[in-house]
């Protein structure tokens, strides 16, 4: 396999990286920032009141968008085993 189809390959497994980790960072990044205001509105500075609703959030995230993941993945994959059979 020629450099150019390795750097393919490897850009590929970024992008699908990134569309697989966004919606999750998203979510802890809105979550965070909304208990985040609300401690600086209330004045409570504990902790761990951040956690757990970002814990919550990111399991209900991950379960609604398991389909668009497993998707995702098995394009990819296809993609890959794909041109493991056309190897030369």
């Amino acid at each position: 396999m020629e450099f150019n189809g390795i750097l393919d390959i490897s850009r590929e497994a970024l992008i699908v990286t990134l569309k697989l980790a966004m919606p999750l960072l998203l979510t802890a990044l809105l979550i965070g920032l909304i208990i985040s205001l609300f401690q600086a509105l209330t004045q409570i500075q504990d902790q761990t009141i951040n956690f757990v609703p970002k814990l919550l959030a990111i399991f209900l995230v991950l379960f609604l968008m398991m389909p668009y993941f497993g998707r995702t993945l098995a394009q990819f994959n296809e993609k890959i085993i794909n041109q493991i059979v056309n190897i030369d």
